[in-house]
């Protein structure tokens, strides 16, 4: 039978080990076997941003909704599997193949959701921006002129069937090139590199244009932040 010395002992003990794990749990310390699980990033500027573009509400609901959702879907499916939720999202996405089957359609589904939405985020800027430099020189090289980009990005992203996006990417080959995906696929899947994507979920426009798809699409050459465009450009040709 343990003596009350032994019990206050014991009780010491314990309390010194919770303290210890509520300090570490404060400082986002995991146990070396769990996933390291990704969080919701801030939008990079404020809701009414991108007014009158983009309404503020849709912003808001879009990121802390929508995208909140991907995260936590995301974070859920790797709770049972440690070893492959300590890649990043992005070379998850690459190697879809490599993900157990048991959670590669909620990597495919959420992770993608995530990857491609904090891409969306940062690829707009209150008053936009023009495409300049060698990101301008090789758009006028493969599509001619930038409005004939804009013409084919608009094609893309009208005539993806229900939900998806529309990405303006490089190839394995250094080429641009634009292409539509479904629901939240990502081209960097299919070992191409996302330069610019807009998102034509329904949720993305909905309040603001309804069904009119296209003035949403119109809208968003508004606010498109073609410098940071032009940066994944540069590092992904060097």
């Amino acid at each position: 039978m343990m003596t009350r010395r032994q019990a206050l002992k014991t009780t010491a003990l314990a309390s010194a080990a919770c303290a210890a794990g509520t300090a570490l749990s404060s400082l986002g310390a995991q146990p070396a076997s769990a996933p390291a699980a990704i969080a919701l990033p801030p939008l990079p500027y404020a809701f009414d941003a991108l007014e009158p573009h983009i309404d503020a509400l849709t912003m808001q609901i879009h990121h802390d909704k929508h995208h909140a959702a991907y995260v936590a879907g995301f974070n859920r499916a790797m709770a049972d599997f440690p070893a492959t939720g300590r890649r990043s999202v992005e070379d998850l996405l690459k190697d879809l193949g490599a993900v157990p089957e048991a959670i590669r359609a909620a990597v495919r589904n959420n992770g993608g959701g995530h990857y491609n939405h904090a891409l969306f985020w940062q690829s707009m800027k209150r008053g936009g921006s023009r495409p300049a430099g060698e990101l301008l020189k090789a758009v006028e090289r493969r599509f001619g002129s930038f409005a004939r980009f804009q013409d084919a990005f608009t094609k893309a992203a009208l005539g993806q069937f229900g939900s998806g996006w529309a990405w303006l990417v490089l190839d394995a080959g250094k080429q641009l090139g634009i292409e539509a995906t479904p629901n939240q696929d990502s081209p960097i899947s299919q070992g191409k590199q996302p330069l610019l994507g807009v998102d034509v979920w329904e949720h993305a426009y909905y309040l603001k244009y309804q069904n009119r798809r296209a003035d949403y699409v119109g809208a968003f050459f508004h606010v498109i932040n073609w410098d940071f465009v032009a940066e994944r450009y540069q590092k992904a040709i060097s």
